[in-house]
């Protein structure tokens, strides 16, 4: 859901908050500063963006006229190297929520160890009106543009919202014509046959189902035969899906952008993958009931798997949620007051820049691949990532512990403070 749409949906009597993504990022980071006691000039440091390149990106459409595009690239942090983040493609794109992707990759990447700082891109655009041709030459008209400021070593792209390998294999392709020379790492999320990794295109949900069983020993509960409500069906949601329906969960409702569906007594993943894949959408979904995209996120439910965009979880709608644990697929998308309300319950929340960091892990092991043009096998990959996640769940879940307080603000205690040492010990130029 939209900042827009989150806003006409908490109505006239209902609470209202900051939905502004970007603030809710900086708000997030102070709460972890303070526990941290950082001084004033440290925490100017790091709750900015380095670079925030805004292009023009005129496309000839299939009709014979030229569109102007508004396209952004942010780079939040390179402390612990190179900027990592994805490209969304969205109507509802804006320069603070990139500017607010962008600082959450900073913190998950520390989260998960991986040496990398945060950056994150987005072109203002309906890619569901748009052709295949269009798309290419919008996404090889942006790579050109944000071509100064991206490559192995400064700033990695990869998929985000309406983005996928296709995309990466034309900006991959885009940036190698430029510089004369092919340069696979410059994008990850690329096909296998372009140099990328066994196990990318799974990597965020699978990250999220380590994360998940982690979270699920913590609270005693059996993932098998949990009820699990997923929240948006697009890559991570439809295989998260999959995922936890292999360990034995019971997938009672889920959601794409159109239509919601639900089913006490189970609903067929498989099925419902067929079904998306020929219909593109859930609607129309046999044996369940369809219901509104958002009342997936209220249904009776042992686990939420909230997996579309920021901003789902408000607190126009926290006290109808109903899961015991919730697990953070999509960027941002619990308020900062919501998180409290789910925190008084009791509800055991896996943030965001744990739960999704699947998905930049194995991103950072194509990288990996790329730079020495060694490849991987996918168990290989799988078990790597089991390793990351798990330990990144046992450090945030022992800071959450030390400073008695919710798992975001541990990750956030991990992530701001690994930063936070990285930019002391590096010194300010000049």
């Amino acid at each position: 859901m939209s900042q827009q749409q989150t806003a006409a949906a908490q109505g006239a009597g209902a609470p209202q908050e900051e939905l502004n993504p970007f603030k809710i990022a900086q708000a997030q980071f102070e709460r972890a500063a303070d526990c941290l006691q950082l001084d004033d000039s440290m925490r100017q440091i790091l709750k900015n963006t380095k670079r925030q390149l805004v292009v023009s990106i005129p496309v000839k459409m299939d009709g014979g006229e030229t569109q102007v595009f508004e396209g952004y690239r942010v780079q939040h942090n390179i402390a612990r190297g190179p900027a990592k983040g994805g490209i969304r493609f969205h109507p509802n794109v804006s320069l603070d929520e990139v500017k607010a992707l962008a600082s959450w990759m900073t913190w998950k990447c520390a989260t998960v160890g991986i040496p990398y700082g945060g950056g994150k891109g987005g072109v203002i655009c309906d890619p569901k009106s748009m052709s295949r041709g269009e798309l290419e030459r919008l996404t090889r008209r942006y790579a050109f543009e944000i071509a100064p400021i991206i490559g192995p070593d400064r700033d990695i792209p990869a998929p985000d919202v309406y983005t996928d390998e296709q995309t990466m294999a034309w900006i991959m392709d885009t940036i190698s014509m430029v510089r004369g020379h092919t340069e696979l790492g410059v994008v990850t999320g690329k096909p296998l046959s372009l140099g990328g990794s066994a196990g990318r295109g799974e990597a965020t949900a699978r990250g999220a189902l380590y994360a998940l069983r982690e979270a699920c020993r913590v609270k005693g509960i059996d993932l098998k035969d949990a009820r699990v409500a997923v929240h948006g069906f697009g890559n991570a949601g439809a295989h998260v899906a999959r995922l936890v329906a292999g360990d034995g969960a019971r997938v009672v409702a889920m959601a794409d952008s159109q239509v919601g569906v639900y089913n006490e007594q189970g609903i067929g993943v498989q099925s419902a993958l067929r079904h998306k894949a020929e219909t593109k959408s859930l609607k129309g979904l046999a044996n369940a009931t369809e219901i509104a995209p958002t009342d997936v996120l209220e249904v009776d439910c042992d686990v939420l798997l909230p997996s579309a965009l920021e901003n789902s979880i408000t607190l126009a709608n926290v006290e109808r949620v109903k899961a015991k644990v919730i697990a953070e697929l999509a960027n941002g998308p619990t308020t900062p007051g919501a998180d409290r309300v789910l925190a008084e319950r009791g509800v055991f929340l896996v943030p965001d820049i744990l739960a999704n960091a699947g998905g930049v892990t194995v991103s950072y092991y194509e990288w990996v691949q790329d730079q020495y043009s060694y490849f991987w096998t996918e168990d290989r990959v799988n078990e790597a990532l089991e390793r990351t996640i798990k330990q990144a769940f046992e450090d945030v879940h022992r800071r959450a512990q030390q400073f008695d307080t919710d798992m975001r603000t541990g990750a956030y205690v991990l992530a701001v403070g690994r930063v936070a040492e990285a930019t002391r010990v590096r010194g300010i130029f000049p």
